[in-house]
């Protein structure tokens, strides 16, 4: 198994995913990973795509709606990390998905790293 990582950015403190690890498929592991969260006393878990079930952006599967739900019902925000080109070329919800998900606080789709700590860094 893989080990998170625990980084603090523009003092943010946020859970970074390992790429190998349980895929986040559902509520269930939501809250693995809120657990872990909270056992570290992170503000953000930043998950690789690469954890992120194929289902996740199917958004007619329910499964992205259940997973918000349960980061949105405990605070956290999650940061879904990587290209996601290749799934919103295909949906027009999914695009509208991640446009609106983007301009809010609670739920971000960025490139990288680096595009996640920029938008720390604003706010």
């Amino acid at each position: 198994m893989a080990a998170d990582e625990l980084m603090t950015w523009h003092g943010v403190t946020v859970l970074v995913c390992d790429r190998d690890g349980r895929k986040l498929s559902g509520g269930d592991t939501a809250l693995d990973l809120i657990g872990d969260a909270m056992g570290c006393h992170a503000e953000v878990v930043a998950v690789p795509v690469e954890r992120v079930a194929d289902e996740f952006f199917a958004l007619r599967s329910g499964v992205a709606g259940d997973v918000v739900q349960k980061f949105v019902n405990y605070r956290l925000r999650l940061v879904i990390v990587g290209d996601i080109v290749s799934h919103v070329a295909d949906s027009d919800a999914l695009r509208d998905f991640v446009r609106e998900a983007n301009r809010g606080t609670q739920m971000w789709f960025v490139a990288d790293h680096a595009e996640l700590e920029r938008r720390l860094a604003r706010g």
